[in-house]
């Protein structure tokens, strides 16, 4: 976890009382991609699945689930045009 100047844990989306209401319903799998993507991001689909542990289609479905909570968008890579790369939004 990442800390401030005080020691104090950094904000993060994660730490944002509408951000945990509008992600309280999903499913785990949308709550770990969440958690990964608030840790790093912007991360393709290959590099949700290989940094959660979970099953590409696993990720597929966790990310349908975030854009349509308005949690997670998406954009072209920069390294690779052929790729979308995810973020987490306000």
């Amino acid at each position: 976890m990442s800390t401030n100047a005080e020691n104090q844990p950094a904000e993060t989306f994660l730490t944002d009382p509408d951000f945990r209401d509008r992600l309280r319903d999903l499913p785990p799998s949308a709550k770990l991609v969440a958690k990964v993507l608030d840790d790093e991001s912007p991360l393709s689909q290959g590099q949700l699945a290989k940094e959660s542990l979970l099953p590409d289609r696993t990720v597929r479905y966790a990310l349908n689930r975030l854009e349509d909570a308005d949690l997670v968008e998406s954009r072209y890579s920069f390294h690779d045009a052929r790729k979308q790369v995810y973020f987490l939004i306000d």
